[in-house]
């Protein structure tokens, strides 16, 4: 939740009832304009947490038809949910991969258009999830 992002677009309000709970002691309405601030963010919030999980459930189907790379792409896309920013070799140490294994399902999920290589280099390529990074930025922003 970034209540500091309400309270940023809400800036002059918030200050004008921060005058008013020194000047006349009126808590009630500043209270008020906090409690609309939270549930504004929390609304906001749980709609990025209901789009992160769709766009997980839409990769991981795409994923679903790989055939015999499904079980390395599935445990490489779940290691992605958590660092949507990997290197090859990263990813295979953490899941407990062959770096050959891990490098032929992380090209599939590139081929899928659910990571994009962002080193250009032939080797230590480093991956990022930009569908879900691009919800996360977002959500920063709304």
């Amino acid at each position: 939740m970034y209540l500091s992002y309400y309270i940023r677009q809400h800036r002059d309000t918030y200050y004008d009832l921060l005058q008013r709970v020194r000047i006349t002691g009126d808590w009630e309405a500043w209270l008020t304009y906090f409690c609309d601030g939270v549930t504004e963010t929390a609304h906001q919030a749980a709609d990025l947490a209901q789009q992160v999980l769709a766009l997980f459930e839409r990769d991981r189907l795409k994923i679903e038809g790989l055939g015999r790379l499904t079980p390395t792409a599935l445990q490489l896309h779940h290691d992605l949910q958590r660092h949507p920013v990997t290197t090859q070799t990263a990813a295979a140490e953490r899941l407990g991969l062959s770096l050959p294994a891990t490098i032929r399902a992380m090209e599939a999920l590139e081929d899928l258009g659910i990571v994009r290589e962002i080193t250009g280099r032939q080797r230590g390529k480093t991956y990022i999830y930009s569908a879900y990074l691009s919800l996360l930025d977002e959500g920063l922003t709304h």
